[in-house]
């Protein structure tokens, strides 16, 4: 196998990461897969922001890792999972061991946004 290259964040492809300081519902066909409260937002240079959710806030039990994997050169390689319940085929991704530079979304789970719902919702004290 080819060796891979090896890119890191800069003024050229910047890439920063946020903690979200609302609670992050995710829903596939109406039902939450995930919510959590230490979701992350990840910017990456004139990508659209993708929302990272911790694995332990996700139901795994309604994802199902697929054989489909991707390469970025500023993360890593990706593992893909489909969604049964709304047939969503490679719908999230993870970067099991991400690159340094961005290490904070190791042990989280990202959608594309047109295949779940995302919402930032905020928790009301009582």
């Amino acid at each position: 196998m080819a060796e891979r290259i090896v890119k890191m964040p800069g003024p050229d492809h910047p890439i920063s990461i946020e903690r979200i300081p609302a609670r992050v519902v995710v829903r596939a066909a109406g039902q939450v897969i995930g919510s959590s409260q230490r979701a992350l937002r990840l910017r990456e240079a004139t990508y659209p922001a993708v929302v990272y959710m911790p694995r332990p806030d996700m139901d795994m039990t309604l994802l199902e890792r697929t054989e489909h994997k991707s390469y970025c050169p500023y993360k890593g390689e990706a593992s893909y999972f489909s969604i049964p319940l709304s047939g969503g085929t490679n719908a999230a991704w993870s970067y099991e061991t991400p690159y340094p530079s961005v290490a904070e979304i190791e042990g989280h789970i990202a959608f594309y946004a047109d295949r779940v719902e995302i919402d930032e919702v905020q928790d009301i004290e009582e």
